[in-house]
């Protein structure tokens, strides 16, 4: 059953930090926490890529990065690149390919990957090279410790946390239930 988050600022998308897939007018809205190296990430990201389709645009999808830096040495860098690629409009072919390739996440690869997506590759290696991107990291991290996620994923529904350590097809039928009319 869903447990009722705080209601929070940080529970509402903003297109400046977030990336986002979906109508703003969808009537529910996804956030995921999640960490690139996460092996359970990996799970939602492959359910994700049916789930977010089947839902079409009754769904908003919000996703935010929690690299567990102690567990997942390279995830880190790997959300520098996703957001260096997002800095670029790549956002979203990034993420594919970070989770498709999650054993692959050190720095040679996320520069293969960089070229793969399409990007500006000296901007990205001197962007990557300052960590420009490290702060918006960060401020998703932040957000998420206020929130009090601890693990990945960690999702939102309408602000709402939602427990998927039994699977996420719980994910699934908490969207249904919250789409069906009153």
């Amino acid at each position: 059953m869903p447990t009722k988050a705080k209601l929070d600022p940080l529970l509402s998308p903003d297109g400046a930090i977030d990336h986002i897939r979906g109508p703003a007018s969808a009537p529910v809205t996804l956030i995921e926490y999640a960490d690139f190296e996460c092996p359970s990430c990996l799970q939602a990201f492959n359910a994700l890529k049916t789930m977010v389709p089947h839902f079409g645009p009754q769904l908003r999808f919000v996703f935010r990065h929690f690299p567990l830096r102690e567990v997942h040495p390279h995830a880190e860098l790997a959300a520098e690149t996703a957001e260096a690629a997002g800095a670029q409009g790549k956002f979203w072919p990034m993420y594919e390919l970070l989770f498709t390739n999650q054993q692959h996440l050190k720095e040679k690869h996320l520069l293969d990957y960089a070229a793969q997506v399409g990007l500006d590759l000296p901007r990205y290696q001197n962007e990557m090279n300052d960590h420009v991107y490290l702060q918006r990291v960060q401020e998703h991290m932040l957000g998420g410790r206020h929130l009090s996620v601890r693990a990945t994923p960690t999702f939102y529904l309408n602000g709402v946390v939602t427990d998927v350590s039994f699977g996420l097809q719980r994910l699934h039928e908490a969207i249904d239930k919250l789409l069906l009319p009153s």
